[in-house]
C-alpha cells in the first residue's frame, strides 16, 4: 500500500514537472519567434548587427597583436606544473600536442569574448533603443513605470561581464579537457545573458518591485533562454546576430510575463503574435 502511494506521488510529481517544462519551453520558443519577427521592424536590424561587428573587430586586432604572448604565457603557466614540465621535456610529441591544445583553446575562447563584448554593448546601448521600437508596436498596452535607469543598466551589465570573466578565469584549467571548456563557456554565457538582459528588458515597463520579482519567478526560463542564445555564439554567421537577438528575445519573454502579471491580453489573447 505504501509503495503504491509512493509511486502515485512520484508519477504526480513527474507529471507536474513535465507540464512546467512544457510551459517554459513554449514561452522560450515564442520569445524567439517574436524576436525573429521584430527583425522586420524599421531600425531594429542595424542594431542587431553593429555591436557584434564592432566587438569582432576589437578582438581580431587584439588577437593579432597579443596572440604569441598569450600562447607563450599559457605554455609558461603549464610548464610551471612539475608533472606537465617533466612530460613536455621528455616527449616532443607530448609538448607539441599541448601546444596545439593551447592554441585551439585560446581560439575557442575568443568566441565567447566577442559575444560578451557585443552583449555589453547591446545591454548598455543597442537594446534600450530596440526596446523603445518594439514596445511601441507590440506592448503599447503596458504602462511604462520605469523602474530601471540607464545607469542601473550599465552597472548591471558591467557586473555581469566581470563575474563572467571571473568564472572564465577560475574555469581555465578545465578548458584543457576536450569539450569541458565549451560546456563551461555556454553555461557562463547563459548566466550572463540572464543577468544582463533581464534588467534591460524590464527597465522601461516594470516598476522597482516587479523587476526583481519577475526575474526571480521566471529564473529557469530566463536561464534556458540564455542557453539557446549562448549556443548561437558558436554558429558561423548567426553569431554576428546572437547578442542583440538574445536581447530581443529577453524583451519579448519578460514583457509578455509582465503583461500576464498585470492581467493584460497575452500571446494567446488579443495581442497579435
Amino acid at each position: 500500500m505504501r509503495r503504491a502511494t509512493i509511486r502515485r506521488v512520484g508519477r504526480a510529481h513527474a507529471t507536474i514537472i513535465e507540464k512546467v517544462i512544457n510551459v517554459v519551453m513554449k514561452d522560450i520558443l515564442r520569445a524567439y519567434a517574436r524576436a525573429v519577427k521584430s527583425l522586420t521592424e524599421r531600425g531594429v536590424l542595424w542594431h542587431l548587427i553593429w555591436p557584434s561587428l564592432a566587438a569582432a573587430l576589437v578582438w581580431l586586432v587584439l588577437g593579432i597583436v597579443f596572440w604569441q604572448p598569450m600562447v607563450d604565457g599559457v605554455m609558461g603557466w603549464i610548464g610551471s606544473w612539475d608533472w606537465a614540465a617533466q612530460h613536455m621535456n621528455t616527449s616532443e610529441l607530448g609538448a607539441a600536442a599541448v601546444l596545439v591544445l593551447v592554441k585551439i583553446t585560446l581560439a575557442v575562447l575568443f568566441l565567447p569574448m566577442v559575444y560578451v563584448t557585443a552583449a555589453l554593448v547591446v545591454a548598455v546601448v543597442a537594446l534600450p533603443m530596440m526596446l523603445e521600437k518594439v514596445a511601441v508596436t507590440r506592448y503599447s498596452d503596458l504602462e511604462m513605470r520605469k523602474g530601471g535607469t540607464v545607469t542601473g543598466s550599465a552597472i548591471n551589465a558591467v557586473v555581469a561581464v566581470l563575474l563572467f570573466l571571473v568564472g572564465i578565469v577560475v574555469s581555465l584549467p578545465f578548458w584543457l579537457i576536450p569539450g569541458v571548456g565549451l560546456v563551461v563557456s555556454i553555461l557562463l554565457t547563459a548566466w550572463m545573458n540572464k543577468k544582463a538582459f533581464g534588467y534591460d528588458a524590464l527597465m522601461l515597463h516594470g516598476d522597482r518591485e516587479e523587476m526583481p520579482r519577475l526575474r526571480k519567478r521566471y529564473s529557469a526560463g530566463l536561464l534556458g533562454l540564455g542557453v539557446g542564445c549562448a549556443l548561437l555564439a558558436y554558429v558561423p554567421v548567426l553569431n554576428l546576430f546572437a547578442p542583440a537577438f538574445c536581447g530581443l528575445a529577453y524583451v519579448h519573454y519578460l514583457l509578455e510575463a509582465l503583461r500576464r502579471e498585470r492581467g493584460g491580453p497575452t500571446m494567446n489573447g488579443a495581442m497579435p503574435a
